[in-house]
C-alpha cells in the first residue's frame, strides 16, 4: 500500500470504525466478537482499498457476510434459555438531555430482542431499520431474494414485538 492509500485508509478507519462497530455489535451481540468480526473486515478491506469505489459499503457488506458464515459454522444458534428481558420502563424522558438512563435502557431492551431472534432475522431487521437500507440494498447485501427480505422482515417484527411486547412502545415515540 503507498503511503497516501495508507494515509487514506487511516483516516477511514478513525472516521468510520465506531460505525462499523455499532453494526457489528448489534450482528454479534457480543462486544468482543463485534471488535474481532470489525478487525477481520478491516483486514479484507485493505488488499482492495485502492480499488473501491465505496469502502464503507464493500466493509459492511463484507461484515454481514463474514457474520453470516459465522453463523453456518457454527451450525446451532445458541440462546440463553433463561436470559430475562429487562423489565418496562415508564417512558418519561428527560428532554433536557440531562438523565441517559432511558435511553440506556432501551438499548437494553432493543439489544436483548435481537439477541433472541434467528441470525437471519437479526440481518435483515439490522439492514432495514438500523442502516436504513432499503430492500433491494438489503437483499443484495445478504445474498438473498427481495421477497425474502419482506417476509423475514416482517416475522421478524412480529416475534420482536410477542417476545418483547414493551417495545410497542417504541412505535408510538417515534412520532413525538
Amino acid at each position: 500500500m503507498n503511503p497516501h492509500d495508507e494515509s487514506a485508509f487511516r483516516v477511514f478507519v478513525d472516521t468510520r470504525s465506531r460505525s462499523l462497530l455499532h453494526t457489528a455489535r448489534l450482528l454479534t451481540g457480543d462486544a468482543h466478537a463485534a471488535e474481532d468480526l470489525l478487525q477481520e473486515t478491516l483486514a479484507r478491506l485493505v488488499p482492495r482499498w485502492g480499488r473501491l469505489d465505496n469502502p464503507e459499503a464493500y466493509a459492511r457488506v463484507t461484515m454481514h457476510r463474514l457474520q453470516i458464515s459465522r453463523w453456518r459454522r457454527r451450525g446451532v444458534l445458541i440462546e440463553d434459555p433463561s436470559g430475562e428481558l429487562p423489565e418496562g420502563r415508564s417512558r418519561e424522558y428527560n428532554r433536557a438531555g440531562q438523565d441517559h438512563s432511558g435511553a440506556v435502557q432501551d438499548r437494553l431492551v432493543l439489544a436483548a430482542a435481537l439477541a433472541r431472534l434467528t441470525p437471519r432475522q437479526r440481518s435483515v431487521l439490522i439492514c432495514r431499520h438500523i442502516e436504513d437500507l432499503d430492500e433491494r440494498e438489503t437483499a443484495r447485501r445478504l445474498g438473498i431474494r427481495v421477497g425474502s427480505v419482506r417476509s423475514i422482515n416482517g416475522r421478524a417484527l412480529t416475534r420482536m414485538l410477542a417476545l418483547c411486547p414493551e417495545l410497542a412502545d417504541f412505535r408510538s415515540e417515534v412520532a413525538l
